[in-house]
């Protein structure tokens, strides 16, 4: 019985053992995501999470939203005005776009993201609102600090497709993670 107990113990550590930090900077000067998707497509479970992007002084906050597939949007309006949240495609898929309706002061509006891809979230009251929701197909991406800086933690070693989203363009590569390793980008564009 104790050998039994000594060998989960063994496989349970050396399963934390080989996850890793994978680091960088996207050179692109205003917040960009970085999403890993484990080569060849290995499937996550849909997250349950809910985000949120609250509406206020007629701008959506924040303006990049960095979210795993499956997880729900809550759109709150905090603003004195109404505002009205649709979006045209996911990754220019039209056949996606929806528009979930108009939302006075204190409402809001609910979305499950259950498509990868990413998406221009818009206000048609206020044409100059916008932000951008990039959907992940894993649990392993990030958002860029104020520096272009990111952190993804708990990576397995393996190989992963990582692809940079800034200002609804990508940028991919193919990397190798294994230990802590450190990967810059060039956003796309630039």
């Amino acid at each position: 019985m104790n050998r039994i107990c000594v060998s989960v113990i063994v496989i349970l550590l050396s399963s934390f053992a080989s996850a890793a930090k994978v680091s960088g900077t996207v050179k692109a000067g205003s917040p960009s995501a970085v999403v890993l998707e484990p080569v060849p497509g290995k499937s996550f479970p849909a997250s349950a999470q809910t985000a949120t992007i609250d509406q206020r002084a007629l701008k959506f906050t924040p303006s990049l939203l960095v979210i795993q597939q499956g997880t729900t949007v809550e759109f709150r309006n905090n603003d004195t005005v109404s505002h009205n949240i649709f979006w045209p495609s996911i990754s220019g898929n039209k056949k996606l776009g929806r528009n979930l309706g108009t939302a006075s002061n204190g409402q809001s509006q609910k979305f499950k993201f259950d498509t990868t891809g990413t998406v221009q979230i818009l206000c048609n009251i206020h044409p100059e609102m916008s932000a951008s929701i990039v959907i992940s197909p894993s649990p392993y991406f990030a958002q860029t600090d104020g520096a272009g800086n990111y952190s993804i933690g708990d990576v397995p070693d393996g190989e992963y497709k990582a692809t940079v989203w800034h200002g609804g363009k990508a940028a991919t590569q193919t990397i190798t993670v294994k230990g802590d390793t450190k990967a810059d980008f060039a956003a796309a564009g630039k």
